[in-house]
């Protein structure tokens, strides 16, 4: 019968005699009774094949038909049953059903039961015909959607997102793939398609946090979970419960970043007040260590696979707006635990990594404006380094100093610091503040000269990939070039750092006694701040020759601190070229016979 109604239909432009005898006589009807009844056995999985070969070959509109559309409704209310032994057959035609729709998106509406007005007459002009011939009108159609809710229990989507729970990933596949494609046709339509969006997104988040919720969070490493590879929810193996619930946000990822902008802002207020508020929130609060250990190594997660913008504005809205969150995730970075140490710093690492404005600005940018962590003289004037010989002479001293005889190799500098190969480097010019931090670590505690290849070429590269980095980020947030006028508040100790730079310098004066993998967390979150190209934090964290107040520090004069404890230390140690020369190698994962 399909195969007599598909080739009549592309001989003729209006409905053909074969499709005309199916619907005149209600055959689809009686298909999908006998399919409800599973007269005889089996017939169910007959009647999803016929509809979906139905739907997917013959060419012209047939959802706008009452004849079609009501026996569809009814068979999309059958699919997605406890114990069906018939998913592969319904995720077959949910899909053809959502293909089917989006080539005529007026039918979506009364697809998903959002109105008791009629299907307009003569929709198109090809199924003219057939509709004057069928006993069903449309008035008939609104008598049944009257009564109807929003959408009934067991209406397309949420057939669908029964099905996205299959353990066959093909049915999985079909599943979101029907959802993917309703959703690219709600555009938040005032009045019309609005509820839909809203009961979609909390479908969607529900179901996130249902995912969530089996996660053995007693049995979860934290390390592990916060490196865990990015998972496809097109993916074909069987997941784990963690894969499941991250397959699960990509996809709610990939719809957010490809469904229109209404719709995508409606889903991801849904994600954040069902998962993020009411079910992590409580978590990150908890004082046992698995809990937050678990919780905040999953926002970890979340935060470094997130790529959609409005799932990272939510995400970011949540962490950063919620009253005291964020300040309790920046204490926990210098957390007697130093697991919960290491994810906080983690958690902060993969922030400061996400193309977004407001990180910088309200973790470190708002504190730091106002310049107060200057020393300005009588007069209020800007306390600025004398560019006289004079003072080059204490910068030529400095390096004349045999605990200071490594310089930085010109070559590595930035192409507009070249012609200084051949000279002494300007005091405060790039080449002179890269030699004032390298001039901090004494010969005696240095390692490179020891090894051949053991300069800093590849440190250099690595710094050049960061900066390159966090400068692309950075391109449209329209930075300041130059400095702001400093504050006048009048008092030298009103200068506060913020949480995150009073934390990260408080860890850094620590870093001799802390362990190894913290001390690289510490300073990549470091290094990435360093690499960004704002004028605040160039002078705040870069500039050693700043005058600070009484009651401020900076990067620079916490390492000097540093350098002075380890002076102390070394002098107490044995045999110290030969245990930092096994140290390099070892951390470097050499032998004794390879450098």
């Amino acid at each position: 019968m399909i195969d007599c109604c598909c080739v009549i239909d592309q001989d003729v432009e209006d409905t053909g005699p074969c499709l005309e005898y199916l619907l005149q006589h209600k055959l689809l009807e009686t298909l999908c009774t006998l399919g409800k009844a599973q007269y005889p056995p089996g017939m169910s999985q007959q009647v999803l094949l016929f509809f979906f070969k139905l739907l997917s070959q013959m060419q012209k509109p047939l959802l706008q038909l009452i004849p079609v559309y009501r026996p569809v409704q009814k068979l999309i209310g059958l699919c997605a049953l406890p114990g069906s032994c018939t998913e592969k057959e319904e995720a077959q035609f949910l899909l053809a059903v959502c293909t089917r729709v989006t080539q005529d998106p007026s039918v979506l509406r009364y697809l998903l039961q959002l109105s008791d007005r009629p299907l307009a007459s003569g929709q198109s002009q090809h199924c003219s015909q057939a509709s004057n011939q069928s006993t069903e009108t449309p008035s008939s159609q609104s008598e049944s959607l009257a009564s109807s809710p929003v959408q009934s229990e067991h209406g397309l989507l949420w057939v669908l997102l029964q099905l996205s729970r299959s353990q066959r990933s093909k049915v999985r596949q079909k599943a979101c793939e029907g959802l993917m494609l309703l959703s690219s046709l709600l555009d938040g339509s005032p009045g019309e398609l609005d509820p839909a969006g809203t009961q979609l997104g909390e479908l969607l988040a529900g179901r996130l946090q249902e995912l969530y919720s089996l996660l053995p969070l007693e049995e979860l490493d934290a390390a592990e979970l916060r490196s865990w590879p990015r998972p496809s929810w097109r993916s074909e193996s069987q997941p784990d419960h963690v894969t499941s619930f991250l397959t699960w946000f990509d996809f709610l990822d990939h719809l957010t970043r490809e469904a229109p902008q209404v719709l995508s802002v409606q889903v991801c207020r849904c994600v954040r007040q069902l998962w993020l508020v009411e079910t992590l929130y409580p978590q990150l609060l908890h004082t046992c260590e698995q809990d937050i250990l678990v919780s905040t190594s999953v926002l970890c997660s979340a935060v470094r696979l997130v790529q959609s913008p409005s799932l990272l504005d939510q995400l970011l809205d949540f962490l950063l707006r919620t009253p005291s969150l964020m300040e309790l995730l920046l204490q926990r970075c210098d957390h007697i635990s130093d697991q919960i140490s290491m994810v906080s710093l983690s958690l902060v690492d993969e922030l400061l990594q996400k193309p977004h404005r407001d990180i910088l600005d309200t973790l470190v940018l708002s504190f730091v404006q106002t310049r107060s962590y200057l020393s300005l003289p009588i007069g209020g004037q800007e306390d600025r380094q004398p560019e006289s010989s004079d003072d080059g002479e204490g910068t030529q001293d400095l390096e004349d100093d045999p605990f200071f005889s490594d310089g930085f190799p010109d070559e590595h500098l930035a192409h507009h610091h070249h012609h200084q190969q051949q000279q002494p480097a300007a005091p405060g010019s790039a080449a002179d503040i890269v030699n004032s931090f390298l001039c901090l670590v004494p010969v005696q505690a240095r390692s490179a000269h020891l090894v051949q290849e053991g300069g800093y070429e590849s440190y250099v590269h690595d710094a050049r990939t960061l900066v390159t980095q966090c400068q692309s980020l950075s391109l449209s947030w329209d930075w300041p070039q130059t400095l702001p006028p400093p504050g006048s508040s009048g008092k030298e100790g009103d200068f506060f750092e913020g949480h995150l730079l009073r934390v990260l310098f408080e860890r850094l004066g620590r870093i001799l006694q802390q362990p190894y993998e913290l001390n690289l967390q510490l300073t990549a979150i470091l290094s990435r701040l360093s690499a960004f190209n704002h004028p605040l934090l160039d002078e705040y964290l870069l500039d050693p020759y700043i005058h600070l107040s009484s009651c401020s520090r900076s990067l620079f004069s916490v390492l000097v601190r540093v350098m002075g404890e380890l002076m102390q230390r070394i002098q107490q140690v044995s045999g110290l070229s030969e245990r930092l020369l096994d140290t390099r190698r070892h951390l470097l994962g050499q032998n004794q016979h390879t450098g």
